[in-house]
């Protein structure tokens, strides 16, 4: 863990009055709460510098969000500190309750109208491209497929209807053909949102964007649904006016099949706790897709 001493190569240093360290969520990033003497308050995210260029890509990314207008961490400053071992990012504080804890405090209504403006926010998002072009997305992720089952084969622990999961997978590939490719928040769910002062729903931790189809936001949605029902219908009817064609059900079940299959060899590096969070997440997805008979999930409900 670095010394606090280690951030005064960063320019704005010497303007903090508060450096506190945050303890929470599930990044790698040493992350921390900044006031300085204006009472200006920021946060700071570290990576270690041979994330440098993933971290600049990001920081310039971020800048594009910015002019989609969403509640967010703005973007301030990117550079090299810790005598070039470490990378950061340094952004404006985004105020606000994390949504989980004060969920259970929201009646159903309340929820679904914050699940719409969660559908509306990332369809936002989904409006930037790319500056270059990347590839196919179908040859993209059949590679990943491929990858995950490959590990998933080779990591010695088994699902119970594994063969029923992996046979859907490679049954609906063919919907990935001619997906469009933009920009991906990349752990878009309810554990990554906040509740602002105004009752406003913010955004935080991008440090997992990427680019690739936009549908594929929601492969792990049980992160969302598994919270709130209300919140996931509101999510999808506001993330298409209330017109979802088909095809997204397709692919949001192929999504979250594949990441089913891709959470039992990740789990395993974390340790017990870890492997069982999977296993009952892959008991709700299970549940809900009847074990992948269907693609419509049981807890969707048309606006």
């Amino acid at each position: 863990m670095m010394r606090i001493e280690s951030l005064k190569d960063i320019s704005y240093y010497r303007d903090w009055k508060i450096i506190k360290r945050i303890n929470k969520g599930w990044s790698e990033d040493e992350k921390f709460f900044i006031v300085d003497k204006l009472g200006n308050k920021l946060l700071l995210r570290l990576s270690d510098i041979s994330f440098y260029e993933r971290k600049k890509s990001e920081f310039e990314n971020l800048k594009l969000v910015i002019e989609q207008e969403i509640n967010m961490s703005m973007p301030i400053d990117f550079g090299i500190c810790d005598n070039g071992n470490k990378v950061y990012l340094l952004f404006t504080w985004l105020e606000g309750e994390d949504a989980l804890d004060i969920w259970p405090t929201l009646n159903k209504h309340r929820q679904y109208e914050l699940g719409v403006q969660a559908g509306k926010i990332l369809c936002k998002i989904h409006r930037i491209k790319p500056s270059e072009t990347i590839g196919y997305w179908a040859e993209i992720y059949k590679n990943r497929i491929d990858t995950v089952i490959e590990a998933y084969k080779q990591c010695g622990h088994k699902i119970q209807n594994e063969q029923e999961i992996i046979k859907f997978i490679y049954n609906n590939e063919k919907y990935l053909k001619g997906r469009p490719i933009t920009f991906q928040h990349g752990d878009y769910h309810i554990g990554n949102m906040v509740i602002t002062p105004e009752g406003n729903l913010g955004i935080i931790d991008f440090n997992r964007s990427s680019f690739g189809d936009p549908w594929e936001e929601y492969d792990r949605f049980v992160f969302t649904w598994g919270e709130s029902t209300y919140f996931a219908n509101g999510q999808i009817h506001g993330y298409f006016n209330n017109n979802v064609p088909d095809d997204f059900f397709r692919l949001m079940a192929l999504y979250s099949a594949r990441n089913l299959i891709a959470s039992i060899p990740w789990s395993l590096n974390f340790g017990e706790k870890e492997l069982k969070t999977a296993m009952r997440n892959i008991d709700k997805v299970n549940n809900v897709y009847n074990g992948f008979e269907t693609y419509i999930p049981r807890w969707y409900e048309e606006i």
